[in-house]
């Protein structure tokens, strides 16, 4: 019984023999109608699939029960991001809407006002931020962001502990017997790349091994620009046998690199990443990186929101812990 094209309020008022404004009363839950009449409306809503404009509900007043994911751009991070709020979302009667607000890269930073002004108060009731270069508090509707570039400050945030994440790729390291470290930072603008680089310098300073900054490239967290810095590193004249990168995308470009300079991994050279995306453990050799806990950081994030919707009080800044995942791209260095 679908009806051709898109399905209106006029097609289900007709096929279910009621006025529009009986479908209206049911669609948005007011009295006024038998229960005989809502059951045969709902079922004709069914049998057509019929949906409400979600800009004509929020312009009624009534909740879109939309909560909006907004990210700069599709990538492994941000996808496990969403995998881990669909997962927290289910049985709540909320949807979710993933929207990637960036123009371009050379016109990312502010992509989260341009994004939630197209959002906010029309489409979604809710909204969860994934790496925000900036987060006003001045939001018309509720706002958590995810690792936001500037650290927890403001609206309510979820991220991972960076510091500590930095201090168990390199003390993994350090355990294994490197002692000529590289590293391969990330974006010099993300306080979680500076945190993971102190967790690096306070576990090379607590082995007694000063700080070199020959052996430290930025490779800010995307694999296209982490070759050049990584290929910098593999090619010194007392190159480090050991490099922790700042993310598994990194990472990963590494191991590419030192194959292409004929360097074995992890005989010749040990390599750790950050995030655990699923490319780490299917990459050859498997990555060992510290792993984030995306998932729950998504549905943290997701609850978070219903938590503020529902005017629910709770901690408003979260910080998860990371964790080492050891597989076959880290080894002790060749004697």
């Amino acid at each position: 019984m679908r009806a051709p094209g898109r399905v209106t309020i006029g097609d289900v008022a007709r096929h279910a023999g009621v006025s529009v404004a009986t479908v209206s009363k049911v669609v948005n839950d007011r009295y006024g109608v038998s229960p005989a009449t809502v059951a045969r409306v709902q079922q004709v809503v069914a049998e057509l699939g019929y949906e409400s404009s979600l800009v004509a509900r929020s312009l009624r007043g009534t909740p879109t029960r939309v909560i909006g994911i907004l990210v700069a751009e599709f990538e492994p991070f941000s996808t496990e991001i969403l995998k881990g709020a669909s997962e927290a979302a289910l049985g709540t009667g909320y949807e979710l809407l993933a929207f990637s607000g960036a123009l371009s890269r050379a016109d990312s930073v502010g992509w989260e006002h341009r994004s939630l002004a197209r959002l906010a108060g029309t489409l979604v009731d809710g909204a969860i931020l994934v790496t925000p270069t900036v987060v006003d508090p001045r939001q018309t509707i509720p706002v958590v962001a995810i690792d936001p570039h500037t650290g927890p400050a403001g609206p309510p945030t979820i991220d991972s502990d960076n510091l500590a994440g930095g201090r168990t790729a390199t003390e993994h390291l350090l355990g294994l017997g490197h002692r000529r470290i590289g590293l391969l930072a990330g974006r010099p603008d993300l306080e979680s790349s500076h945190l993971r680089e102190r967790g690096y310098r306070e576990a090379l300073d607590a082995a007694g091994i000063a700080f070199d900054p020959d052996l430290v490239r930025v490779g800010s967290y995307r694999a296209e620009q982490a070759s050049s810095p990584a290929r910098e590193l593999l090619t010194l004249p007392e190159r480090p046998t050991a490099i922790f990168a700042a993310n598994d995308l990194s990472a990963l470009r590494t191991i590419e690199v030192a194959r292409e300079l004929g360097l074995r991994v992890p005989e010749d050279l040990s390599v750790i990443g950050f995030d655990d995306i699923p490319e780490a453990a299917a990459a050859t050799p498997p990555l060992t990186t510290v792993a984030q806990p995306l998932h729950r950081m998504g549905a943290e994030a997701l609850r978070l929101v219903l938590d503020l919707l529902e005017g629910r009080e709770r901690e408003p800044h979260l910080r998860l812990p990371t964790s080492l995942v050891t597989r076959a791209s880290t080894a002790p260095p060749a004697v």
